[in-house]
């Protein structure tokens, strides 16, 4: 039995963390921050780094101010990082498909930030990672997006939209 509890706790925790991005979707921010803090506060930073990866991911997006986005963005790439090669012990293949998002979502908190070169660093990685994503929707949004942002950037021999804020990937 305890095994079995054991087991669905992982899922426990998703769970919720899914419940709190519904209520985010739904226009509550404030609300949506505040819980996805508790569960933070709930799992710690030495939590399962799936757990991590994803809260974090999540958290970045109820953020105001751009320093604390990229501070969460971070701790989403190092957790996903732990995993991806197999300090934890988890499944590394669980969170290749989350990097290409991870990394491009880095590059536009930096662009935002106004450091390009950083950027541009996230943004070769974004590209580099995207080889193993799906050709789905998701894949097809996250190789849209790193586009759009390598235009924004000047990489792909354009500077951009005047004006254009890189869209997060969620």
């Amino acid at each position: 039995m305890a095994e079995r509890q054991e087991q669905a706790a992982p899922d426990a925790v998703l769970t919720r963390i899914g419940q709190v991005v519904m209520l985010h979707h739904g226009g509550d921010r404030e609300e949506a921050r505040s819980r996805f803090l508790d569960l933070w506060a709930e799992i710690g930073e030495e939590g399962d780094p799936l757990h991590r990866c994803t809260l974090a991911h999540y958290l970045a997006d109820t953020q105001d101010d751009p320093a604390d986005e990229l501070a969460w963005d971070l701790r989403a790439l190092s957790a996903a990082e732990e995993l991806a090669d197999g300090r934890t012990g988890g499944d590394p293949s669980s969170v290749q498909g989350f990097l290409p998002s991870l990394h491009l979502n880095l590059a536009a908190d930096y662009d935002r930030l106004g450091r390009a070169e950083a950027a541009r660093s996230h943004l070769r990685r974004a590209r580099s990672a995207a080889g193993v994503l799906a050709d789905d929707g998701y894949g097809a949004g996250v190789r849209s997006e790193i586009s759009r942002l390598a235009s924004r950037l000047g990489e792909d021999g354009g500077p951009g939209g005047e004006g254009w804020t890189p869209p997060r990937q969620r």
